[in-house]
């Protein structure tokens, strides 16, 4: 329930000092939040900068997340408290795991991966299903100081392969199947395929398998995951210590689409990633350890990290653990388990909202939703319609429903309305506003600051502890793709505008990765897939406007000279992205084209052939490499039916 208006009179000087004292004094702001958790050493700074896109967070410092997400609140004797509730949909399963027996799992699994020869610093690729063993590998990874990479199982063969090598790791976790839909998903089919037939695996040398199914077709790199844990805890003297890490040392690695080369290895550390989102949890949502929050992503993305792992552990929360989809086995399921788990506040997207909101009331009319006290949306702007489907028809109005923005390389919220220091009035399609400690501000292309209400980029002015401070692949590339586009800023590549009261505005990404159902895929996973075809040359995906999805892929192929356009190559490039990049790579159209628009450097202006797929007006197009074609690529989409963007 929203707070009332004489707790608000109380905490509004609350909010306004945490903003002030974040514009003014931030290092005063992070060191008091940082205060609030275990450090094994004081840090020498808060904070320390060599210059735009160099910087570390309370260097000096050690500390551990996963001892601050179990161990800490045990040895307070909160050991009995529910930390995570399993549930799906998809077999009717309850599964409640005490902060106390997920310590105990954690640390058996420490001694497992030391047995394996995972040492500090080594990387571990995390490709399972949404089930309790996946976070238990998550926290013991961070526990023994190795660094975790969690691809998401929805991802085919060769994505994986690709962050496979972006890692480098040399051990991968996994489960023999997935639960979806009603339907099992062979994970570890998709694993030999990559590990059997893509370059990029080739430096995985054991994998673990989980089994859920019935027996699976295990190979000489296989163990199973039981007899693992069994032989590595059979010695009393196993170790299942945590280690103490500098708060600027790696806890995790996070692939992340981009729109040029493979994907970017977004590093997030100890310290100050575990600092930002607590402080976020706290300021943001409200979490507070009597709270069963629910987030309904999946580990494979940021949000999973940090929003059902890290960050309800931290507080001390109750976190809810699903696997399955939103209408499966019918579309009450969802609000059968607000009632039946007691759910608080749940973090969801838009995509599952408007897919909920095609549904008849019954669903959610049948059940018992009192316990919730606020619902949060993020992933991409929260259209109006949505929005008062879920505020005024669910919730009676009286559980606000909360927009907010953020991405993987922010760890956390950058933009929202600070629910758990003081509700703002909420502008149904803003995401809220910059909060406290994330000094944001909307420039033009040039790095001019633009005018209230005006349309630009957002930038961050200053780093802020959950902001990525480099990316695997090295210095070069961070600053390169983060702090160069506009000088001195760091580019968050999404398109808004701010009005007179300081709220956000997004319409949409400033650069070009393509938001389907949730899910941010980079075009350069699209095209890879693509262009691996014997038959295609070259190949551009953009995003298209999609009424359910957000978005979807329309592509334009290239073809061989010995290659003739038709429909059933179409339905074969079509499939050869799904085993390739996954399920989640939506393609709408295969278009065949003679060329495709290139500035004189032979870059494709993916830009360009969306701007005219999508009728908006071309801009300078002096550096296209030949303007003929645009008379190709507008011939080619006369055909395509492109919706409306829903407002």
């Amino acid at each position: 329930m929203s707070a009332g208006e004489s707790e608000r009179e109380v905490r509004a000087p609350e909010l306004k000092r945490l903003l002030r004292l974040g514009e003014e004094d931030p290092e005063a702001l992070w060191g008091s939040v940082a205060r609030e958790l275990n450090w094994f050493e004081p840090w020498d700074a808060v904070y320390e900068e060599e210059g735009p896109g160099e910087f570390a967070w309370f260097p000096g410092g050690t500390t551990n997340v996963s001892y601050n997400c179990l161990d800490y609140h045990v040895e307070r004797g909160r050991g009995n408290q529910a930390a995570l509730i399993y549930e799906t949909g998809e077999r009717d399963v309850t599964r409640v795991v005490t902060y106390k027996q997920l310590l105990e799992d954690v640390k058996s699994f420490a001694a497992t991966l030391r047995s394996l020869g995972v040492a500090e610093g080594d990387r571990v690729t995390i490709y399972m299903p949404m089930c309790p063993e996946a976070i238990v590998a998550m926290l013991a990874t961070t526990r023994i100081g190795a660094i975790h990479s969690v691809v998401f199982g929805g991802f085919g063969a060769g994505a994986l392969a690709d962050r496979i090598d972006l890692a480098g790791s040399e051990l991968l976790l996994t489960a023999d199947v997935g639960y979806r839909g009603g339907q099992e998903v062979d994970l570890k089919a998709i694993v030999d395929d990559s590990l059997d037939n893509y370059e990029d695996a080739a430096g995985i040398e054991d994998v673990v398998v989980l089994q859920r199914g019935d027996d699976p077709d295990l190979r000489d790199r296989d163990t199973r995951w039981g007899e693992a844990i069994e032989a590595a805890n059979a010695d009393p003297d196993a170790d299942t210590g945590y280690v103490e890490r500098g708060a600027t040392e790696a806890a995790f690695i996070l692939p992340t689409s981009g729109t040029t080369g493979r994907p970017k290895g977004t590093v997030h550390t100890h310290g100050g990633y575990q600092v930002h989102v607590y402080a976020m949890a706290k300021w943001l949502f409200g979490i507070e350890p009597e709270d069963v929050w629910w987030a309904t992503s999946d580990i494979g993305w940021i949000v999973g990290h940090s929003y059902i792992v890290y960050a309800p552990l931290l507080c001390g929360a109750t976190s809810v653990v699903y696997e399955g989809v939103p209408d499966h086995p019918d579309a009450g399921i969802w609000w059968k388990l607000v009632e039946r788990d007691g759910i608080s506040k749940i973090f969801t997207a838009p995509t599952a909202i408007r897919a909920l909101s095609g549904y008849d009331d019954e669903y959610h009319e049948r059940y018992d939703l009192t316990s919730l006290d606020a619902v949060f949306s993020a992933g991409e702007p929260l259209n109006p319609p949505a929005w008062r489907w879920l505020q005024k028809e669910v919730l009676d109005d009286e559980v606000p429903v909360i927009d907010h923005m953020w991405q993987t390389e922010t760890g956390g919220p950058i933009i929202g309305n600070p629910y758990g220091i003081d509700l703002l009035p909420i502008k149904p399609g803003s995401a809220g506003i910059p909060l406290p400690g994330v000094q944001a501000g909307v420039r033009d292309f040039d790095g001019n600051h633009v005018e209230t209400g005006e349309e630009g980029a957002l930038v961050i002015e200053e780093p802020f502890p959950g902001l990525t401070p480099t990316l695997w692949e090295g210095e070069d590339r961070y600053r390169r793709e983060y702090w160069q586009e506009v000088e001195g800023v760091y580019w968050v590549g999404d398109a808004a505008a701010v009005d007179e009261e300081g709220y956000v505005w997004f319409s949409g990404r400033a650069d070009e990765v393509i938001t389907i159902a949730g899910h941010r895929i980079g075009p350069t996973d699209i095209e890879d897939a693509l262009v691996s075809h014997d038959a295609v040359v070259e190949a551009a995906a953009i995003a298209k406007p999609d009424p359910e999805r957000t978005e979807v892929a329309s592509t334009f192929v290239v073809l061989g000279r010995e290659y003739e356009p038709s429909d059933e190559l179409a339905e074969e490039l079509t499939g050869q992205i799904r085993d390739v990049v996954g399920p989640i790579a939506v393609v709408d159209d295969v278009v065949f084209v003679d060329q495709l628009p290139k500035t004189r450097s032979g870059k494709i202006m993916r830009r360009t052939i969306s701007d005219i797929m999508l009728g908006e007006d071309l801009g300078d197009v002096s550096t296209m490499e030949d303007e003929s074609a645009v008379d190709v690529i507008e011939d080619a989409t006369e055909g395509i039916d492109v919706p409306a963007s829903e407002g």
